[in-house]
Parts: structure tokens; C-alpha cells; sequence
């Protein structure tokens, strides 16, 4: 048996009729928030589970947030953030990263949701609706620190700054802005977003202050303010992918073997014929593929692992299966219904992420519903 972070790599027979089974570590999520938060050195550390809890399950994932003692969490859609309120302790703070679609502000009171407002036309609904209510109302204001995407715009503050009522009705809890280059430390754009921010917290005097996400938690105590907001960390993504990874992987994924045969030289394997058997090998196909979120950009460049042993993908990633060559595995060692690893010791998120050229935070939300899914406590 070979284990590391809890994982057992064991490949006996599951009885399952899933093509494969995802196991989420809930007490390495738990032990990734107890080192950002000890890293944040007295900032308030909260959770963001947005895209189901970066597609490992908001339920399970928010219950052992809070028995580490976290109580502020972010939602990217309102409706995400009206399934966590039934999931966590009644004091607990829920922002919407999103704020509120037009018409729809008054959901956020309703399941008692702190929406983020990011251009005036939000904020003049909700003081709309504060001044209805005859009471001030929640808020957190983001602000645009040069990233283009979301939040007020430099001339959109200036604007409502000059107007001395442009808050009135709002109770500003979080002022708060994003980094477009965290998980790249000496970036410059890095230290020109964090000076814009000192820059636009004047006009929120007294507000707790927020721009540190996964990666700007690692970038020192300047980028840290009073609230972190660490989503991909708790899940074991690498939060500075030049650097050595400080968190533990949450997640492991094994496949079950639906298949297996022999084959010649030159036999074809897989749509496009791309793989041409040079000799004779041992093919094994196992129930998973795109429509999993295993991306078709792994075809004929990524590998599975049985007992530490690394077995080629060969062929093309199809909707519900891919082939491996087995020749280098003892003949007999598997069987169809035993399993395959995907994502294990020897091959993390940010592996497979680098193989497709992509991010781990694109595979873990890309991770699918067909699988069986087990949480360790």
C-alpha cells in the first residue's frame, strides 16, 4: 500500500458502478485553512465557494470550513449564495461577488446575503431599495485596481466621491479589489494594483480593506489588508507554481478499468487513428473522459499510475473513455472493474494542469457528476 496526504493508492476491485471515484480530503481543506490563515498573521481568513466549492462540493467543503472556525465566505452567483446560507451557522457572513442581477436585490436580504457592488448601477438599486426599506443595507464596494474586469472604475469613484450622499443608505462593510497577477510574485503590475488600492481605500475610511486571493496571501503582509480570500489554496492548487507547494492536494481520482485486449504492430487506436501500436502491446480502457473533465488536450501526452507505475494515454481522450498502455504493468494486474490513478501522489492538479496547458483551477471546476464521490473526514 503506498499513501501519502491520505490518499490509499490501493487498486482493489471497487464496488461501484461509477467509471470512476473522486475522494476529497476534508481534513487537508481543513489544514490548508489553518496554514492561510496562520500565514495571513492576524488578517480575518475567509473561504470562497464559488463553482461548488471549486467543483468538490459546497456542502461538505463549507461543513469543515466552519469547524475550523471560518464564518466569512464568498459566492461568484447569487443563487450559489442562497444554497450556502442553508449550509452554514446563521452568523455567518456570505458575499456575492456578483452582487445582484437587475431586479433580483431583493433575494439578497431575503436569504440575508451581503452582495459586492461593482459599478454604480448596482449601487444605486441597492441604495433604491435601502431607502424603500427606510434602513441602511450591507454592502462590500469593489473596486477596479487595473485589471478591466470588474468593479468601479477610477473615473466611476471619482464621479460618486464628488457626490458627498453617494453612500447614503449603504452600510459599506468591505472595500475590496483583484489582482490579475498574484501567482506571479515579481510581476510589476502587482505593486501598481496594490498602491491603486491604498489609493481608493481613502474614499472608505475605516472600512476593513480586502485584496489578497489565493496566490497574494504569499506576497508578503503589504498585499494582505484585513480579509484574505482564498479559494483554489484550500483545495491544494499551488498558490505560487514557481515555487515549492505549502498546501496539501484535497483530491484524488481513480478510474475503473472497463476493458482490456491485446493488440499488434500497426494496429490503430482511438478516433483519428493518431496512435499507430509500433509493436505488440497491452490496451486497457477506462471509464472516463471529456465529458468528466478530462480534457481532450491530454490525448497521447498524459499518463495513469498503477501501484507508482506510470502508464502512457494513447490514442485520443474520448467523451466517456480513454486507452492506456499497460505492456510495462505485470500481466494479470488488472482486471476490468479495478482502478487506475489519475490524480494521486505521483501526479497532482497542477500536473495535469501543466500537461494541458491550462490552470488547476480550470480542471478541478471542469471535474464532472458522474463520478462517485467519498469525502475522508
Amino acid at each position: 500500500m503506498t499513501m501519502r496526504d491520505g490518499f490509499d493508492n490501493t487498486h482493489a476491485t471497487l464496488a461501484t458502478p461509477a467509471g470512476a471515484i473522486l475522494t476529497v480530503d476534508l481534513d487537508a481543506v481543513r489544514s490548508n485553512y489553518r496554514l492561510l490563515r496562520a500565514t495571513g498573521a492576524g488578517a480575518v481568513c475567509a473561504g470562497v465557494l464559488k463553482a461548488d466549492a471549486y467543483g468538490l462540493g459546497m456542502a461538505q467543503v463549507a461543513g469543515a470550513l466552519v469547524l475550523e472556525g471560518c464564518s466569512v465566505f464568498f459566492t461568484a452567483h447569487l443563487d450559489e449564495g442562497i444554497r450556502l446560507r442553508t449550509l452554514v451557522p446563521p452568523a455567518s457572513t456570505i458575499y456575492v461577488l456578483h452582487g445582484a442581477m437587475p431586479g433580483h436585490a431583493g433575494a439578497c436580504i431575503e436569504h440575508g446575503l451581503v452582495p459586492v457592488l461593482n459599478d454604480p448601477g448596482q449601487i444605486a438599486e441597492w441604495r433604491a431599495l435601502a431607502r424603500s426599506l427606510g434602513r441602511a443595507l450591507p454592502a462590500a464596494i469593489q473596486v477596479d485596481t487595473g485589471m478591466s474586469r470588474m468593479g468601479l472604475a477610477p473615473a466611476d469613484l471619482a464621479r460618486l466621491a464628488a457626490d458627498p450622499d453617494w453612500l447614503s443608505g449603504l452600510e459599506v462593510r468591505l472595500v475590496m479589489s483583484h489582482l490579475a497577477c498574484a501567482d506571479e510574485p515579481q510581476h510589476p503590475v502587482n505593486e501598481r494594483q496594490r498602491l491603486n488600492f491604498e489609493a481608493a481605500r481613502r474614499h472608505f475610511p475605516g472600512v476593513p480593506a480586502s485584496l489578497a486571493n489565493s496566490s497574494a496571501v504569499f506576497l508578503g503582509s503589504g498585499y494582505r489588508f484585513d480579509l484574505l480570500r482564498p479559494g483554489a489554496a484550500l483545495y491544494g492548487i499551488n498558490p505560487q507554481p514557481l515555487g515549492a507547494n505549502p498546501l496539501r492536494q484535497a483530491v484524488s481520482l481513480a478510474a475503473r478499468v472497463v476493458q482490456l485486449r491485446s493488440i499488434g504492430a500497426g494496429d490503430i487506436v482511438g478516433y483519428g487513428a493518431r496512435y499507430v501500436a509500433p509493436g505488440p502491446r497491452r490496451i486497457a480502457t477506462i471509464g472516463i473522459g471529456y465529458a468528466d473533465g478530462w480534457l481532450r488536450a491530454l490525448s497521447g501526452i498524459s499518463y495513469a499510475y498503477v501501484d507508482g507505475i506510470a502508464v502512457p494515454f494513447v490514442g485520443t481522450v474520448s467523451m466517456d473513455s480513454i486507452t492506456l498502455d499497460v505492456s510495462a504493468l505485470p500481466e494479470g494486474r488488472l482486471a476490468p472493474g479495478s482502478t487506475v490513478d489519475l490524480l494521486c501522489a505521483q501526479q497532482s492538479v497542477d500536473d495535469i494542469a501543466a500537461q494541458a496547458g491550462t490552470i488547476g483551477y480550470e480542471v478541478l471546476t471542469r471535474l464532472g457528476t458522474r463520478f462517485e464521490r467519498r469525502y475522508l473526514p
